[in-house]
């Protein structure tokens, strides 16, 4: 057309618009009505524009350029839909209201994709004065115009209005159809609407509507979730007679059953695929899957060795799903030997899979299995990732293995491959372990450079090798930061209490154990022992015998370390320590009659009435101090 200089008409215009949108190439589409909307308001102005002022529209100005040519409503409605799906909502509101500006009168169409686009976009305000702008167009909605309003209700969890709007289509002598009923039964199925969506499938059976693979699913979750699984079979035994299921239902339903732990019915409904014939690799692998679920792992490898029985060959999905299952489940030996016949099949096309085997080793400790199967790993030119070097390097970190680790560090320094978080803080794990202070700064600072930040397990290490220095400004900088951020938790409060008493700081320490107990700090034995054996230490013994007493009463049981730091409060109370080894024999013959007998002992050599405002002074100076 360009060759015989043949003007596109807004007919042609409109069709190669609607091919790029449709093709998802929406600035192309917008650059053509630019283009042809330029050249046509040229022709339009030649009675008194200049070409100098024709030159600035078209494909370089805005959409203005449109507003000297007549279009159709059918134009109108194709840029807004244009400029809607391309998420330019500016745009296509203006097209609207120069539409209307022009006399150009907007249909249902019109309402409808204004409707659908700001729906979309969450803007229900616009939504309702579009509805309000239908009414008084005298522009009625149909069928559609009520099933995108019952969708985007539904998305925005207004489930109410979404059901009116149902409601309020049949009163206008509209008829729902499919999309309408099916639209608002998903809706109802995943919030186990139960007794509204049976109401909507009693009207689809009455009107002959057929009900979708999709809908047949989220019904059957539906059931299942609301615990009626008697409902949920009968559901299914519907489709499965009527002979209208395809291979995907069959297989939606049973992971379904499957991922609640009805394995029973997960299994019945594999079985009623094997009889109709529809048995397909998707099958086996969401019942695999279900038994994973259920801990049934000997089922889950003989179902996947039968596949070939029924002329099936397992794909790297399935393969890859049973090795991290075995792999979770602590069963790196059968996971290892499925890894190495996907290896011989050639579907091994990432370390994903030896990392999870890597890791079952090194999570059980058995740290040369995990060695054998990266070297195997290596030997097969499969590339371990950071993942796998972190796996590695953790592992170690665990056990205080800094030469191992180091080397592992190094390895993955020299293939290029960039550290991360998940490293950095295994490294200052191990460094804590070993007392490696300068490298576990360091580690610490590099943390604060990803994106992740600081975690409280790292800080608390820092919080621990600092307190074993008794560096008590540089641990306060970290509990200060923690307390900040809200982060600080028991084990950092603990720490730091042992830190001030080590250091004979025994004010700070007391306000420390002040704020574990106002909040809510006091649930490990650790931090219980650690409070008491300060009372204990410092000659307070009502403190300590009422912290003992709140252990008792919270069912956290004394250990050993408990009943020696009451030991040391009985004696220095007077009682001889052959009363107190007596004490100590009955706990280990009954735990449980000891214990009371400890409390018997102690609240009666340790006056509990008198008041004491010792704490409550310390928590004072504490404050100013801290």
């Amino acid at each position: 057309m360009n060759e015989r200089e043949m003007e596109p008409d807004e007919v042609t215009m409109g069709i190669v618009v609607q091919m790029y949108k449709k093709a998802g190439d929406f600035k192309t589409a917008e650059e053509f009505f630019k283009k042809w909307s330029s050249r046509n308001s040229a022709v339009v102005g030649r009675g008194g524009t200049s070409s100098r002022s024709r030159s600035k529209t078209g494909v370089n100005g805005d959409s203005s350029s449109a507003s000297n040519v007549c279009l159709s409503n059918y134009t109108y409605n194709t840029m807004i839909d244009t400029y809607g799906k391309a998420g330019k909502l500016k745009e296509a509101g203006e097209t609207f209201e120069r539409m209307l500006q022009k006399g150009v009168v907007p249909n249902t169409v019109t309402f409808n994709t204004m409707i659908h686009m700001y729906g979309n976009n969450g803007q229900l305000a616009k939504v309702a004065s579009l509805m309000e702008k239908m009414e008084g167009a005298k522009c009625s909605p149909d069928t559609r115009t009520y099933n995108i309003l019952i969708s985007l209700h539904a998305k925005h969890n207004d489930i109410e209005l979404a059901a009116r709007y149902l409601k309020k289509m049949k009163e206008s002598s509209l008829e729902p159809d499919a999309v309408s009923y099916r639209t608002l039964l998903y809706a109802f199925s995943i919030r186990c609407m139960v007794s509204e969506a049976e109401e909507l499938i009693a009207e689809m059976d009455e009107k002959g509507l057929e009900i979708d693979e999709f809908t047949q699913s989220s019904l059957t979750r539906m059931y299942i979730e609301a615990g009626l699984v008697e409902k949920s079979w009968a559901w299914f035994q519907r489709f499965h007679l009527g002979g209208n299921m395809t291979s995907e239902c069959y297989s939606a339903t049973i992971d379904a059953f499957g991922e609640r732990g009805h394995i029973l019915q997960a299994e019945k409904v594999f079985e009623c695929c094997l009889q109709v014939k529809k048995l397909s690799v998707l099958e086996f692998n969401v019942m695999i899957k279900s038994y994973g679920i259920s801990k049934k792992f000997d089922r889950a490898c003989h179902l996947f060795d039968s596949m070939e029985k029924h002329g099936l060959v397992s794909d790297r999905c399935g393969y890859n799903s049973l090795v991290q299952m075995l792999a979770s489940a602590d069963l790196p030996e059968k996971a290892i030997f499925y890894l190495r016949k996907m290896r011989e099949l050639d579907l091994v096309i990432d370390c994903v899979p030896y990392c999870a085997v890597i890791s079952s080793y090194a999570k059980l400790g058995r740290m040369e299995m995990a060695v054998e199967v990266y070297k195997e790993m290596i030997g097969c030119g499969i590339k371990p990732d950071v993942i796998v070097y972190g796996v590695l390097i953790n592992a170690y970190a665990e056990t205080g293995n800094v030469n191992e680790a180091t080397y592992y560090i190094e390895t993955m320094r020299n293939l290029g491959l960039p550290m991360n978080g998940v490293v950095c803080k295994s490294l200052i794990k191990l460094y804590t372990k070993v007392g490696y202070l300068k490298e576990a700064q360091e580690s610490y600072k590099n943390l604060q450079l990803f994106e992740t930040g600081i975690d409280v397990y790292s800080s608390n290490c820092m919080i621990d090798l600092y307190s074993e220095r008794s560096m008590v400004s540089e641990a306060e900088e970290i509990f200060e930061n923690l307390k900040r951020n809200g982060d600080a938790n028991e084990f950092t409060y603990a720490m730091m209490l042992c830190m001030y008493k080590r250091n004979g700081r025994f004010v700070e320490a007391f306000w420390i154990a002040r704020k574990m107990r106002e909040l809510g700090l006091m649930t490990d034995l650790l931090s219980y022992n650690h409070v008491l054996g300060l009372y204990a230490s410092d000659g307070r013994y009502k403190e300590a015998v009422a912290t003992f007493e709140e252990m008792v009463k919270s069912l956290v049981r004394p250990d050993n370390s408990t009943f020696k730091s009451l030991g040391i409060i009985l004696l220095k109370c007077g009682v001889p320590k052959v009363a107190i080894d007596r004490l100590e024999m009955e706990r280990k013959k009954d735990q449980e009659s000891g214990v009371r007998a400890w409390a018997s002992i102690l609240s009666s050599v340790v006056d509990m009435d008198d008041d004491d405002d010792d704490d409550d002074n310390d928590d004072d100076v504490a404050i100013e101090v801290v």
